[in-house]
């Protein structure tokens, strides 16, 4: 090894272990000045010596890269959402869920604090930070590396040996102080202030130029290590080597032997919160043991070994002026409160959601009331009562909305249904904008070029009355609109030709069937592979998928049968926008367990257990996280959950073995 390069190393490794020490530790043990001349030092010789460039070296953290879009990435291992609690008795009947799944009466907890920020998923690599991706819908995030490595607190080559090949969790925070001071500045510069910690947080991961993310007071919290074969028995151990191997994971995780323990750590923080460094909105509660947390598993949404408390939200009064009526792209009326402007958990209000025509009559919501204001999971403001001491002497009930306030329908509502509905589907301009607009959303089609004022401003101009319109748009007609120019419409034209390779999948969501989000939309083009198939179904067929009820299904059936949904989609067809799953997302799937429902428990040793999930889906099966008399198999592996035996026993269901369900589906 040469000279060089020791010195380059040894600068590395002190540049780490002070980084380290300063913003995982809290614990300066050089001055500033020291450490910036160590790094310019650095620096100099990096550039003199670029053979020995290191993309992980603290040098790298400065930033200067410009990202001009972020790369959508799948996540290996989807990143859920938690199911919300906001009581104690919600929490006890969650307690009740775990002793019956795992068969025993005392379960050990793991309190950790709920922190406000952006979710964040890093990848480690033998050791070294490969990616870091955002949460975005829970299956695919934006790769936000370049700015992820900005922030000092997060170790771009870890300490030990104990965690290798991994990805850990966390949240990327800004803290009060920071956060504070970043708005005196602003202030001063004559600019406009930011309205909160959590969004200015998140808005930092998508700037294009990393060099301004470094700028800003950053930091990251992890609370949750995922891999496959991990060395740990528990939650609070994986976060425990996390903390030994370089990460910040916060002091305040605490083990509860019991529900009564974790009450008293809710109490505790419900106060004490007030006085943290950073924005907290509540607990996040966890099953500890990892065998546990597997043989539970997860529903469709969220784990069934966690459970977020949150505490009682922000609330204010204010002053309602007006109750006006929006419309929605299915044609679902939501009333909206009109309000005087009031600053609600870090942001001014001047609109809250009034639910339904129950919800105004069950408040007595009126015009020109004082209501009291508060943020649903301190995000969705929502008006939840009303000040009746302060009440106008010539008020008047509200008379609930007749008439569709865009195109003047009759407003319809089905008995059952909490929303009344605008039935001019294809004439209110309203839903036929939103339905465009849904189409072209990034979760959807993802169509450059195109946002929703120009969908309105194509609309209003005539050039466009349903989403296939979209591809018969042309250079010439769009450069005279308002705002236009020949490089937009170019980059318009071709953000459309580029959605005609947007997979299957995606386009099912993007079509707008009332009911079918991104889930079902997946779930149903891996079943049906075609939207003919789809579209062909019987309402029977479609209640026998997975998790696809009698609403979902008769929307389909709707869906299908009318006839300006056909032309649609026989339009969309001669385009070249894909309506069946391509050849290589159909590689390797089979029928071969079409119909028979397995239980996966325990840790393998051929395949991991996401390996063996796929390959049971791949193959036409179904997987399920818990056992009932419907289940065909339960695949075994070391340390199955001794519940599940238990029951798999009393339901006589058989139990086999990891190569047993290797040799089922050889062909």
């Amino acid at each position: 090894m040469s000279t060089i390069k020791q010195q380059i190393e040894q600068l590395r490794s002190e540049l780490r272990e002070h980084n380290y020490n300063y913003y995982v530790l809290d614990n300066a043990t050089i001055s500033d000045f020291n450490f910036d001349i160590k790094l310019k030092e650095l620096e100099a010789l990096e550039a003199q010596h670029p053979e020995f460039f290191d993309a992980n070296s603290p040098t790298q953290r400065v930033g200067g890269t410009i990202t001009k879009s972020f790369e959508t990435v799948t996540h290996k291992n989807r990143m859920h959402s938690l199911d919300n609690s906001y009581s104690k008795e919600d929490l006890l009947d969650w307690e009740k869920r775990i002793q019956k799944m795992v068969g025993v009466e005392t379960v050990e907890y793991t309190c950790e604090l709920k922190y406000d920020g952006a979710s964040i998923n890093l990848s480690y690599e033998n050791g070294m930070l490969k990616s870091a991706v955002t949460r975005g819908d829970g299956f695919q995030g934006d790769d936000v590396t370049a700015n992820i490595k900005t922030i000092r607190s997060i170790p771009l080559e870890l300490k030990g040996n104990a965690l290798n090949t991994f990805e850990i969790r966390g949240e990327i925070i800004l803290p009060l102080d920071g956060f504070n001071k970043m708005n005196e500045e602003r202030v001063a510069a004559g600019e406009e202030a930011y309205r909160n910690p959590r969004n200015t947080a998140s808005g930092s991961l998508k700037l294009q130029d990393s060099g301004e993310v470094a700028k800003r007071p950053l930091d990251c919290l992890l609370y949750h290590v995922v891999g496959e074969r991990l060395p740990f028995s528990t939650h609070a151990e994986a976060l425990q080597n996390a903390k030994k191997a370089g990460f910040k994971v916060p002091e305040t995780l605490t083990i509860a032997k019991s529900i009564d323990e974790v009450f008293e750590f809710i109490q505790y923080w419900d106060v004490e919160r007030h006085n943290l460094p950073y924005e907290t909105d509540g607990v996040v509660v966890k099953v500890n043991s990892l065998p546990y947390q597997d043989e539970m598993g997860y529903t469709s949404k969220a784990p069934r070994w966690a459970m977020a408390y949150k505490f009682k939200a922000e609330q204010e009064s204010t002053l309602l002026h007006k109750i006006t009526y929006q419309v929605g792209r299915t044609g679902a009326i939501t009333p909206v409160a009109n309000l005087e402007p009031v600053q609600l958990a870090g942001t001014i209000v001047k609109r809250a959601s009034l639910h339904n025509a129950d919800q105004i009559a069950k408040l007595d919501i009126r015009e020109n009331d004082t209501v009291f204001v508060e943020k649903g999971g301190e995000i969705i403001p929502k008006v939840v009562g009303v000040d009746l001491s302060k009440r106008p002497k010539d008020s008047q009930p509200t008379i609930y909305a007749t008439h569709c306030p865009e195109c003047e329908t009759i407003l319809v509502r089905t008995e059952g249904d909490a929303k009344h509905y605008c039935p001019n589907e294809f004439g209110c301009p309203t839903q036929i904008t939103g339905r465009i607009q849904h189409y072209i959303s990034r979760k959807a089609m993802d169509i450059d070029g195109l946002g929703a004022e120009t969908i309105e401003l194509l609309f209003k101009e005539g050039l466009i009355t349903n989403y296939a319109d979209l591809y018969e748009l042309k250079i010439e007609q769009i450069i005279p609109l308002e705002r236009m120019a020949e490089k937009s419409a170019k980059n318009m034209v071709a953000g459309i030709e580029a959605s005609k390779q947007i997979p299957f999948e995606k386009v099912l969501f993007a079509l707008g069937i009332r009911f079918v989000g991104e889930t079902v939309a997946r779930k149903l083009a891996k079943h049906f592979k075609s939207i003919d198939r789809l579209m062909s179904a019987s309402f029977e067929e479609l209640i026998n998928v997975d998790e696809i009820g009698d609403r979902i299904a008769q929307s389909i059936v709707d869906f299908s049968s009318d006839i300006g949904t056909i032309d649609l989609i026989n339009r969309l067809r001669t385009y070249g926008v894909q309506l069946e799953l391509s050849a290589e997302a159909q590689e390797g799937q089979t029928d071969l367990l079409q119909g028979k429902i397995f239980v996966v428990s325990g840790v393998f040793t051929k395949l991991s257990r996401n390996e063996l999930k796929k390959s049971i889906e791949d193959n036409g099966g179904k997987v399920s996280s818990s056992i009932s008399k419907k289940t065909t198999y339960i695949i075994a592996g070391d340390n199955m959950g001794p519940s599940k035996r238990t029951k798999a026993e009393a339901l006589n269901i058989p139990i086999i073995s990891e190569d047993d369900y290797l040799a089922m589906i050889v062909k």
